[in-house]
């Protein structure tokens, strides 16, 4: 059976604003009814790394806010820290980020509550039986909130192809613990031939794991400190360090549907999610810029299947033209695979395939117009 997935282009009217037709999207996924009088609503978000511009506009997240608030919940904006040494490494820095990108309670209305607490340690261990983990480490306030709202910018992801509502739940609401977990062994590679031993990966590495070998004093990976988290990837200036795409990275994105699997047990009936396919950046907004966005802004998505939002995104974005003046490298026709032109040997249905496996979605879905 298709899942409904209700979608608003970003026409507007002097009677009809894209703020009204978020509320009315949310109202489509009967949010009111997900909410009781003073539970606590989980809104995660990423609030995107200090020199990045592609994250969602928080007077988007403040109308979020006001619906919830208007439902009787109290809300609050969420992530968890990150593996690598940015500007979100752990809660203080994190939330500052936040405030400077405009998630300021002033701006949205809502407290900011990193997941995972001060030092990306504070989780819970959710039991999920599925084949891969027992278990999944989550960010506690995530785990202990009533209500989960996911709204995720869709865009392409160096490591798992693309990254919406599947990836903003598994590994975004993970504590570091549960994000080395998902990137363990899977390792990029150095090309040497075209590095220029510029030191710039080995400063990024939060792990340790780059040095520069004698006698050509060319960066090497080790494999067992490399925590895989795929900074360097774009880090590196002269694009010189490469995932093999193989049954590694296949895995993770299993690994980040299982995470999912774990952020939604208890709240299956208690959650909703967004996608706004709008700046569709070739990366994700964990880098400190934003690329060229590879097609034209298209609209926000909702629904209450998170394998479908991501499979009807995906759709939406392929059927359109491909931007020229992006780093897309193939796919611009209509109708083109988008994100294997950025990333040609991904294999991004793993994650949809693996999602509708455990019972998590549906990839078959029905487009609504709303608006």
């Amino acid at each position: 059976m298709a899942s409904p997935v209700y979608f608003s282009d970003l026409k507007t009217t002097f009677q009809r604003n894209l703020f009204d037709k978020l509320e009315m999207l949310l109202e489509k996924v009967d949010l009111k009814s997900k909410i009781l009088k003073n539970e606590l609503v989980a809104l995660k978000l990423h609030f995107g790394e200090k020199g990045n511009s592609s994250f969602i506009r928080p007077p988007f997240v403040r109308k979020i806010v006001e619906l919830v608030k208007q439902y009787q919940g109290k809300p609050f904006l969420t992530d968890t820290s990150t593996l690598y040494l940015g500007s979100r490494r752990d809660a203080v820095s994190h939330i500052q980020t936040a405030i400077e990108h405009g998630f300021d309670y002033s701006v949205v209305g809502a407290p900011i509550i990193i997941a995972d607490g001060i030092r990306g340690i504070s989780a819970v261990e959710v039991e999920i039986e599925k084949p891969i983990y027992r278990s999944v480490s989550i960010g506690a306030e995530i785990v202990r909130s009533d209500v989960i709202i996911g709204i995720s910018h869709f865009k392409g992801h160096g490591l798992v192809g693309f990254g919406g509502t599947l990836k903003n739940l598994g590994m975004g609401c993970a504590n570091r613990q549960g994000k080395l977990n998902m990137h363990s062994n899977v390792a990029p590679r150095v090309t040497p031939r075209s590095c220029t031993s510029c030191g710039t990966c080995a400063r990024w590495c939060s792990f340790g794991a780059i040095s520069y070998k004698d006698p050509d004093k060319k960066a090497y990976i080790d494999s067992k400190k490399c925590g895989g988290c795929g900074q360097c990837l774009i880090i590196c200036p002269e694009k010189s360090i490469k995932f093999s795409w193989d049954a590694k990275t296949q895995e993770v994105q299993k690994k980040i549907v299982e995470y999912a699997c774990g952020v939604l047990k208890g709240k299956e009936k208690k959650s909703a999610f967004l996608n706004f396919i709008i700046q569709v950046t070739p990366d994700c907004d964990c880098f400190n810029h934003s690329g060229t966005p590879i097609i034209k802004d298209i609209g926000i998505l909702a629904s209450t299947d998170p394998v479908a939002i991501d499979q009807a995104s995906v759709d939406l974005v392929n059927r359109v033209e491909g931007n020229h003046d992006s780093t897309l490298s193939g796919g611009h026709e209509p109708g083109g695979d988008k994100f294997r032109g950025l990333y040609p040997d991904s294999e991004w249905e793993i994650q949809l395939n693996y999602g509708e496996k455990l019972k998590l979605g549906t990839r078959k879905y029905e487009i609504v117009k709303v608006g």
